[in-house]
């Protein structure tokens, strides 16, 4: 069985730095006899450390990394072996000493990382070490990043916190956070290892596993979807079908319109079953379907609980609107890459071969300059709704850009 590194593509040099932490954090549970006397699991010479940043493009395997490097830290050998009880229950999410945070909204709130350091600063209940996993660390309120460094300056003696964002600049991650943080960056996976992870672990086609690595620009999980979901195959033949469609003003709206309507309902459809089961869920703790006076004294008093739900699935809702426009804007900046790319006749393969001829022509007709303008237009977009601009204001100014060239 692979150990738990296995599916952290592309990354050796990460992998070696967290193999021998791992090690070194084993050998510190041992005793300081196990690495140089005295060694505390800060000390470089140990390898280790009390809190790691994994920073790196989309689809690199932040998450992946720490995930496999918790597991690690858990094994009961040191190593990540895969199938002992602390790597399984780990990787699937079920280990009691494992606190994952995954951000379902915009932010992550004070509340939520107060409580969070709380139970981090406790002894893990499994003997090895309490491991804290924050994903999108780069979502954190200022008040909940102010929580967690008061934790990470006096961390608890056997708590290891590992953070994942895009980078280490300070609209990511707080200067203070990220001096206390040994960093462990990740690059982009070149499509041949991602696809040679689609053939042998989900079983893809070698060609359709090439196409869609290819297609998905490195991004593993949306390389995966691309090759096993026809929807996702239609959504991205629908958004590369834009830069032909963009024939006047109107048209420019009218595609925008179809963009934003198409982000909206892929939402919908990811959030609806979720958001249906934590209702009914809720309502059958408070006492819906009762018949007695306490159960309806009960309903009545839990609007604000039930208010409550439904703003953090409004939150949600919203974070999944933006990563599927996100996921479309990825594709129509690959279509313009292509186009610049062979208007400069840079020897690179094309990230779209099937609408390689499509980019050729406009690649004749817009030149290198109009490409590229293209191309800043759909960069540009994405950073405006980063910035949280109405996704609909910006992508209908870069629609009229794309229009105008």
């Amino acid at each position: 069985m692979p150990d738990v590194f296995a599916d952290l593509v592309g990354q050796d040099e990460a992998v070696d730095t967290l193999r021998r932490a791992a090690a070194a954090a084993n050998a510190v549970l041992r005793g300081p006899t196990s690495v140089e006397e005295g060694a505390a699991p800060g000390d470089p010479g140990a390898g280790m450390t009390h809190a790691w940043i994994f920073t790196g493009p989309p689809g690199s395997g932040r998450s992946v990394a720490a995930r496999a490097f918790a597991a690690a830290l858990q094994c009961a050998y040191g190593t990540g072996c895969g199938t002992c009880p602390g790597c399984h229950t780990t990787m699937a999410g079920t280990h009691a000493d494992v606190r994952l945070v995954v951000p379902e909204g915009l932010s992550i709130g004070v509340g939520e990382m107060r409580a969070l350091v709380l139970r981090a600063a406790s002894t893990p209940s499994g003997g090895r070490w309490q491991v804290v996993v924050i994903e999108d660390a780069d979502r954190l309120t200022e008040a909940a990043g102010n929580a967690l460094l008061k934790a990470v300056e006096e961390p608890p003696p056997r708590t290891v916190f590992l953070l994942c964002a895009p980078s280490i600049h300070p609209d990511d991650i707080s200067v203070t956070i990220r001096s206390r943080c040994r960093v462990v960056p990740l690059r982009q996976p070149p499509p041949d290892a991602v696809a040679e992870v689609l053939a042998r672990r989900d079983g893809v086609a070698p060609d359709v596993a090439r196409w869609a690595a290819a297609a998905a620009q490195g991004h593993v999980g949306r390389a995966r979807r691309l090759a096993r979901d026809p929807e996702a195959r239609k959504r991205r033949d629908a958004v590369l079908a834009v830069p032909r469609r963009l024939t006047g003003v109107g048209a420019a709206f009218d595609a925008a319109s179809a963009l934003i309507e198409a982000a909206e309902a892929e939402a919908e459809a990811s959030v609806a079953e979720t958001d249906a089961a934590e209702r009914a869920a809720l309502e059958t703790a408070l006492g819906a379907g009762g018949t007695g006076r306490g159960a309806a004294g009960a309903m009545r008093g839990a609007a604000g609980q039930i208010k409550d739900l439904e703003r953090r699935q409004k939150s949600r809702a919203t974070r999944a609107q933006r990563d599927a426009l996100d996921r479309a804007l990825v594709d129509l900046a690959g279509f313009y890459r292509d186009a610049l790319t062979m208007a400069l006749r840079a020897p690179v393969a094309p990230v779209h071969t099937d609408t390689a001829a499509i980019a050729e022509a406009g690649a004749q007709k817009w030149h290198a300059e109009g490409a590229l303008r293209r191309l800043e237009a759909v960069l540009e977009c994405r950073a405006a709704i980063e910035a949280n601009v109405k996704p609909r204001i910006a992508v209908e100014a870069m629609m009229l850009a794309l229009w105008k060239g």
